[in-house]
């Protein structure tokens, strides 16, 4: 079912995904979190409403007493734009699905765990992280359904946060964002995994624009005549985003 939302003249909704907090190191991701408060804080005069479309962290994990150390710039502008009223979104991805209550208990920030569809006017836009979708990775599809499970949650819940953390920050720099360099490379439009589910999405039922993260390059394709796949890119290298604004949808960049 679609969510239906009236954008109000002169406001917009934007996307985001992507930011890989806590990678390639302490330093770099410090700096990239003061530049996403930054860019928080340009957009929040026109913004009606603020989509997060996962791998916001390298790695995330709540204990029921503990959340991993660091991020409380993100955490309090994101605290603070809510108290003001600022409806916030956030679709956990491959990095962070182990996101429970926190930010809801928190902040008042809405989870959601697969795509949502959104209906603004005449235009329905698909939204969604993106990972499990499309042809091909079956591994990633088996792991992801233990991953999700009860039973593996509850299994690392059980290990101290102190070494359940320090694994994580392990498997973390095994990672393709963790390189310092643009690892993510365009094969042609045929392997474009999300670009393939869209266009197989669009044969039974019409959505104006899909919009995703999960595959790190800042990506605008056709999937038909009237519809589009925005993916947002990331923040390590790019700095990209998307804005609608209730008749277009534009993939942008960030300056800080």
């Amino acid at each position: 079912m679609a969510h239906p939302i009236h954008l109000k003249e002169g406001k917009k909704l934007y996307f985001a995904s992507d930011f890989h907090l806590g990678v390639p190191d302490y330093e770099s991701s410090l700096a990239r979190e003061k530049r996403i408060v930054k860019w928080l804080n340009a957009i929040a005069p026109d913004a009606q409403a603020i989509y997060l479309l996962g791998d916001i962290f390298d790695f995330w994990f709540e204990y029921s007493q503990a959340i991993p150390k660091g991020f409380v710039r993100l955490q309090g502008k994101l605290a603070e734009l809510r108290d003001a009223g600022m409806p916030i979104y956030f679709f956990t991805g491959n990095h962070d699905m182990w996101m429970f209550d926190y930010f809801e208990t928190e902040m008042g920030i809405v989870i959601y765990r697969e795509p949502q569809v959104l209906q603004v006017g005449n235009h329905k836009i698909v939204v969604g992280h993106g990972d499990g979708l499309g042809p091909g990775d079956s591994t990633y599809k088996i792991l992801k359904k233990f991953f999700n499970s009860s039973l593996c949650q509850w299994l690392f819940a059980r290990i101290h946060p102190n070494l359940g953390i320090r694994i994580a920050k392990y498997w973390s720099r095994q990672s393709r964002i963790s390189s310092t360099k643009m690892e993510e490379k365009f094969q042609g439009e045929e392997k474009e995994f999300l670009l393939t589910y869209c266009r197989e999405q669009e044969k039974s039922i019409h959505h104006d624009f899909y919009i995703f993260g999960h595959r790190h390059l800042p990506l605008d394709f056709k999937v038909g005549d009237n519809s589009r796949y925005i993916n947002l890119g990331e923040w390590v290298h790019f700095n990209t985003y998307a804005a609608y604004d209730g008749k277009e949808l534009y993939l942008k960049t960030f300056s800080s």
